[in-house]
């Protein structure tokens, strides 16, 4: 007897699962506790549920071709021409399918960069290098500074290749530009005609484009939210619409010239429904202009503002996740920034882990093999809708307000990222936002990470501009706790070891195990050495101990039973030692007052403010 798979399907002794039934287990759990405990929120205020049914009556949002992979772009930003020319060509060679050229001074540079745009420096820099065999170039000109677009394409034109055969984004991105300088040499109504002018010259010589790019980085850079990241890239695509019709380019061939980038981050879902989310609202632009909407070219590069020094190895992972979820999400194409970047320019290994990061989910994990992965998923479906209809209003908010620019001038998103990059650094200080090797399970013995002897870029200053406004100032989560780190270091060099905290365990390691090893991680993440030590039951003892590891503070570390009955002779005893401050590792509970008046000065504990505790703990111990 013969059987087919139809014979046996998947779970068939079971019953069929459901969500009510799901329900009854969830709140037999919970015991009498409300659900809402299980729901999470985002920075927006979108509701994340613990589970969702399956989504009907959607479909695949246009995005790439189906089973097509996304480019796979490397940075070229190296200052030396030489130097970034043989970068360019082991890329190529090594997996790249594309080159982003950062010129000094742009919005995303970090500080390095191409020294110049001259067209000596661009053909030194593509020397060898096949334009025209299918790989996508993206330029990144800076306002005020040479057109690199211009003499780009004069290379190109030198070379006697057809335009029509390449791969060029231009990526003209003037609004993003301001919006990061906080200033602009002229009025919006000033930058539309030349900018009109220049992409129809481009069109003209037979360049197919995209000319002009909406990216969305500065907000992200800057702590925003996704919806703000949303809003203000919608806000940038339609000026740029509205301003290249006003020269005089097709609205069809206008949008056509138009081409976006998001900031992906290491949260997975939400960067798949912010990807998916773009398209769906530009769309609806497209209608509102009378257009059939068209898939977008949408690029894709892993978030600064994720991006630590200390532990910069854990880099990888979280761009091991953003370039998955933008993948999944449908970009079509992705930049891995290289995980020692916030160290300074990555070397030849940072650059191919960054390549490879990208290859390994294509060629091994075959992201792209299916077209929109997501689609009928209850939760990204979900959040895919929450986040448009959230970021539509404040774009209408930003139109009503006349426009991108007209808003950066009054201020308007900039005071709404403000206040959600406030929230974040306050979610980051307590811990509540965890950043692996810098807030959390830090490692004070990390070994130094290599990237390449080259300053930051020198440029002369721009002509003092005409409008100023606050910028959009990106900004990395773990700087506060990396600067603590960097103290830290300058102790060791100048003396010999760092900063020190004395473990005073008392009892059993049953019993002062888990709050020692948490408080060891909490003062470790300001670079405050911990010294360890054995469970102690008699404060003579003890006090020996602290006046021997050479600490000037310490932590009292136990279980709430032990504190009651060991915990005020021991802060007595540490006091007398010399100790000049004492903490307790735990919540005080009733036994504040009875601890407090023991010597004990403050508490540590999950969601406290701990960036405040590490800095008030180096005042207190570089005391004279």
């Amino acid at each position: 007897m013969t059987t087919t798979t139809d014979d046996l399907p998947l779970a068939a002794d079971f019953p069929p699962a459901t969500y009510d039934d799901w329900r009854k287990l969830v709140d037999g759990v919970l015991k009498g506790a409300p659900f809402e405990k299980l729901v999470g929120k985002t920075y927006d205020g979108v509701r994340i549920d613990p589970i969702y049914r399956r989504a009907t009556n959607t479909g695949p949002i246009a995005g790439r071709a189906a089973a097509a992979p996304w480019q796979i772009l490397q940075r070229v930003d190296h200052p030396d021409a030489a130097a970034a020319n043989a970068q360019a060509l082991h890329d190529l060679e090594n997996g790249a399918t594309g080159l982003e050229f950062e010129f000094a001074g742009g919005p995303g540079t970090r500080g390095f960069g191409l020294a110049d745009a001259s067209q000596a420096t661009l053909a030194k820099v593509c020397d060898g290098i096949h334009l025209d065999a299918g790989i996508m170039i993206a330029l990144n000109p800076v306002l005020g500074r040479e057109n690199a677009g211009e003499t780009f394409a004069n290379l190109v034109e030198a070379r006697k290749i057809d335009p029509a055969k390449l791969d060029l984004h231009f990526n003209y991105q003037a609004l993003s530009t301001v919006a990061v300088r906080g200033a602009a040499a002229a009025a919006w109504a000033e930058y539309q005609k030349p900018f009109g002018q220049v992409v129809s010259g481009l069109i003209k010589r037979g360049f197919k484009g995209p000319f002009a790019l909406a990216d969305g980085r500065p907000v992200h850079d800057a702590g925003g939210s996704e919806v703000q990241e949303l809003a203000f890239t919608l806000a940038v695509a339609l000026a740029y619409l509205r301003m290249l019709e006003a020269g005089g380019i097709d609205l069809d061939a206008a949008r056509a010239a138009i081409s976006f980038r998001l900031s992906a981050d290491a949260d997975q879902f939400l960067t798949m429904a912010k990807f998916r989310a773009l398209r769906r609202l530009w769309a609806r632009v497209e209608q509102a202009c009378g257009l059939a909407p068209k898939p977008i070219f949408v690029n894709a590069q892993t978030a600064w503002r994720m991006l630590t020094q200390r532990d910069a190895n854990v880099n990888l992972l979280r761009a091991t996740m953003a370039t998955f979820a933008a993948g999944l999400g449908g970009a079509n194409a992705i930049t891995v920034l290289p995980h020692t970047l916030a160290l300074g320019l990555p070397d030849d290994f940072a650059r191919r882990v960054a390549r490879n990061t990208q290859l390994v989910l294509l060629e091994e994990s075959n992201l792209a093999k299916v077209s929109d992965p997501a689609a009928g998923s209850g939760g990204i479906e979900t959040l895919t809708s929450q986040l448009s209809e959230a970021a539509w209003p404040l774009f209408q908010e930003i139109e009503k307000a006349g426009g991108i620019f007209a808003a950066l001038e009054q201020g308007l998103l900039q005071s709404k990222v403000c206040a959600m990059r406030a929230l974040r650094e306050t979610n980051v200080a307590k811990r509540r936002d965890v950043l692996t090797g810098a807030s959390e399970f830090p490692n004070l013995h990390e070994a130094e990470i290599a990237v390449l002897d080259v300053k930051p870029v020198a440029l002369s200053p721009l002509p003092e501009p005409k409008i100023k406004f606050d910028a959009l100032a990106p900004m990395r989560l773990a700087e506060p706790f990396e600067v603590l780190r960097d103290r830290s270091d300058a102790a060791l060099k100048a003396h010999g070891a760092r900063p020190r905290i004395f473990m005073a365990n008392l009892g059993t390691p049953a019993d002062f195990t888990a709050r020692a090893t948490f408080a060891k991680s909490f003062f470790e993440t300001g670079g405050i050495e911990a010294i360890d030590s054995e469970g102690f039951a008699d404060p003579a003892a003890l006090a020996s101990a602290f006046k021997a590891s050479g600490a000037a503070v310490a932590c009292v570390c136990s279980s709430d039973k032990v504190y009651a009955g060991s915990a005020a002779e021991a802060a007595k005893a540490l006091q007398a030692a010399g100790a000049r401050h004492i903490y307790l590792a735990g919540r005080p509970g009733d036994q504040e007052a009875a601890l407090r008046a023991a010597g004990i000065g403050e508490f540590v504990f999950a969601g406290g403010d701990a960036l405040a505790t590490l800095r008030d703990a180096y005042r207190r111990m570089e005391r004279a």
